[in-house]
């Protein structure tokens, strides 16, 4: 009898892996309530998996603050072992310094994949438990912000 060669191990970080790089970038770091921001990457990996996004998205998910808050550079995920659809969607879902809300919607909509991240993400961001534990100007600037990238993004209020 034969034995079946086995495929070659991934070139690709694995699921696990990426939660790891994750953790480790945001590690020290709060969100505005104070509670560890990996928190939020949780919830955010989440809501992608349980909106029927693919590993690519979850990956992404894990990643899409990463850059933009200084936890990893722009040449890590040029260099990192992700699929380039998850580079993708992470650089989508990346604000950019001065950028308008209406430009930051279009390259969502224009990435295959990161609408369901942004969309998972806005929807954490946005949860009312979560809001609620902030001082009043605060809470309803960002309940503002997230209305209007919904809109921007063509997300209605009861589709999260």
């Amino acid at each position: 009898m034969t034995e079946t060669p086995r495929s070659s191990p991934s070139p690709y970080l694995s699921p696990a892996e990426v939660e790891a790089v994750a953790r480790a970038a945001h590690d020290g770091q709060t969100d505005k309530a104070g509670r560890p921001y990996a928190e939020h990457l949780a919830a955010v990996a989440d809501g992608v998996r349980t909106r029927g996004g693919d590993t690519e998205q979850i990956a992404a998910a894990w990643l899409h603050d990463a850059v933009e808050d200084g936890r990893l550079a722009p040449e890590w995920l040029e260099g990192a072992a992700l699929t380039e659809r998850t580079k993708d969607i992470v650089r989508a879902v990346t604000k950019r310094a001065g950028e308008p809300p209406e430009a930051y919607a279009a390259r969502i909509l224009a990435t295959p994949g990161a609408l369901l991240v942004k969309a998972a993400d806005l929807a954490h961001n946005a949860d009312p438990a979560r809001l609620a534990v902030l001082d009043g100007p605060t809470r309803t600037r960002l309940t503002e912000k997230y209305a209007r990238m919904r809109a921007l993004l063509g997300l209605s209020a009861d589709r999260p």
